[in-house]
């Protein structure tokens, strides 16, 4: 009976220890397993890194090649291009020998001018002279022959400017342009208005969508015409009540230096007369002497040029009046102001210098000088005033 109840006890006993060495040994196994897997993953990891440094000394070795490459594509590059020079210079040698002994056996040829050729150059000559007649209709039977007074109308900007009037039929309206760099025009009803001294809060306010540069700028049948800030030799012409650009150009040889010494903020000074819109500017080329553009105003294009005698030099401001240029000359240091140099594109007037026009009345510079050919007398810029110049003229001879 006891052994009985011994046997019975232990039976629980031994179950239990053969469930616990069971689990141990399902847990060896497992951990057996994951340490197999651990170990597998550092295999692969020691061969992706091997793998890795193999591959970045592939690049440093491709890297290194492409280098070396490019130093010598640079060499070839400096040989071939010193190679193209040669070449050039060889062909323009040659080109000047070919030159000259064509000059030689054709000397005897240019020496005779057949009568015929010489008959047809002065019939071409008389032609462009009739051409040019007829495009500027030549109407003006006048000439400038003094400036009779002056008259400060206002005092107000800065030293730089210009102001205006379109010498339309029906336009009453003034024009203020300050500065020499600006994008608001400042427009009045009438003289009267823009002499009042509350003059800018009657003004009506015009912006531009691109700046102006310099002082040459003029109002003509409806339109601003000016030249763009920061372009070398572009002229806009913008419609002053539709407020929008309707057409622009590009004057050639225009921009490089500035068109009168004594004003360097203008590269191209544009000017009205009795025969439409001029443009006035310097080139190197001329040696600073003025050079001279009839623009048609509706198709923005230039009809003709004329390189002028007139020195760019101690030139503070010039204008057009009846197809002839006049330059106003003064010292660098600001004095009498003076018209020195005359010059008619159509010949009736031969160029001169030292007419003996000067300003009355007046100590001191001008920044804009422009003509109004309708009312024929100036409209100038001088330190921060706006005077009105009248003009006196006779019967052309």
């Amino acid at each position: 009976m006891v052994a009985l109840q011994v046997h019975l006890l232990l039976v629980p006993s031994l179950l239990s220890m053969l469930g616990a060495a069971q689990y141990v040994v399902q847990d060896a196994a497992l951990l057996s397993y994951i340490d197999q897997r651990f170990l597998s993953l550092e295999r692969r990891l020691e061969k992706c890194s091997q793998d890795l440094l193999e591959y970045v000394d592939e690049f440093r070795a491709l890297s290194k090649a492409a280098l070396a490459r490019l130093a010598r594509l640079s060499t070839d590059k400096a040989e071939l291009k010193g190679e193209v020079e040669n070449l050039l210079m060889r062909v323009e040698h040659a080109q000047r020998d070919i030159d000259y002994f064509g000059s030689l056996t054709d000397s005897s040829a240019c020496v005779e001018v057949h009568e015929d050729l010489l008959e047809q150059q002065l019939l071409e000559e008389a032609e462009e002279k009739k051409r040019l007649k007829l495009m500027l209709n030549a109407s003006c039977d006048h000439v400038l022959a003094g400036i009779r007074s002056l008259k400060v109308v206002k005092k107000t900007g800065g030293k730089h400017g210009s102001w205006m009037k379109d010498p339309g039929k029906k336009h009453a309206k003034i024009y203020l342009l300050s500065g020499s760099v600006n994008n608001v025009i400042l427009e009045f009803a009438n003289i009267m208005a823009f002499m009042e001294n509350n003059q800018t809060l009657k003004a009506r306010r015009v912006p531009l969508p691109v700046p102006w540069e310099g002082t040459g700028h003029v109002i003509y049948q409806g339109f601003l015409f000016y030249h763009r800030h920061g372009s070398l030799n572009e002229i806009v012409k913008f419609h002053l009540q539709r407020r929008h650009v309707a057409d622009q150009m590009l004057l050639p040889g225009a921009g490089r230096i500035p068109a009168y010494q004594l004003s360097p903020q203008t590269k191209i000074d544009l000017a009205l007369d009795e025969q439409g819109l001029w443009a006035l500017h310097a080139e190197p080329e001329t040696r600073g002497n003025i050079v001279l553009t009839k623009i048609n105003p509706v198709a923005m294009a230039v009809e003709h040029s004329w390189d002028t005698p007139c020195s760019s030099r101690d030139a503070e401001a010039a204008f057009m009046a009846c197809n002839t240029l006049h330059v106003v000359y003064n010292s660098p240091s600001g004095g009498s102001s003076r018209i020195q140099c005359v010059y008619d594109v159509l010949g009736a007037l031969n160029a001169h210098t030292n007419p003996g026009l000067h300003f009355p009345k007046r100590q001191g510079g001008h920044s804009s000088v422009h003509y109004n050919p309708k009312e024929r007398q100036l409209f100038a810029w001088g330190d921060g005033s706006q005077i009105i110049y009248k003009l006196h003229t006779e019967q052309k001879v």
